[in-house]
C-alpha cells in the first residue's frame, strides 16, 4: 500500500528529481511486494518484519540505505556507488540502475527474518 506521507515527501522535490525517486520506489515495491511503505528518519522506508531499505532524494544524488552485506557478488556490483560509510549514491547526472536496485531489495527480502524464533512476522 502506498503510505501519503510517501506521496508527499517526493512531491516537495523539482519535477526530475521527483521522476528518479518515483522510479526508485516503483523498482522496490515491484521487489518487495509485500513491504509495508513507511516513513522512518523522515525518508521513505520498507518494511517486512524489519527495515529492509530507506531511500532518499539529494541534492546531487539519490540514496539507497543500508550498505549490501551478505552476498560478496552484489557488494562488488554496488562497489561504484558506495559512498564513504557504504550507503549508495546515485548521481542524478547518471541513468539509475534499477536492476541493480530491485537485487538489493531481493537480498534485503532474503535476509529478512522474525526477530525471535517463533515470534510471528509483522502484518
Amino acid at each position: 500500500m502506498k503510505s501519503p506521507a510517501v506521496d508527499a515527501y517526493i512531491a516537495a522535490f523539482p519535477a526530475a528529481v521527483r521522476t528518479r525517486l518515483n522510479q526508485v520506489r516503483r523498482t522496490i515495491r515491484a521487489a518487495a511486494p509485500k513491504a509495508s511503505e513507511v516513513m522512518s528518519y523522515r525518508i521513505p522506508a520498507y518494511r517486512m518484519n524489519r527495515m529492509l531499505v530507506f531511500f532518499a532524494g539529494f541534492k546531487q544524488h539519490i540514496g539507497l540505505f543500508p550498505p549490501v552485506r551478505g552476498d560478496a557478488r552484489l557488494e562488488k556490483a554496488v562497489a561504484k556507488y558506495a559512498g564513504p560509510k557504504g550507503n549508495l549514491k546515485f548521481p542524478h547526472d547518471e541513468r539509475l540502475p534499477l536492476s541493480l536496485i530491485a537485487r538489493i531489495v531481493r537480498h534485503k527480502v532474503r535476509l529478512d527474518k522474525p526477530k525471535l524464533a517463533g515470534k510471528k512476522p509483522r502484518k
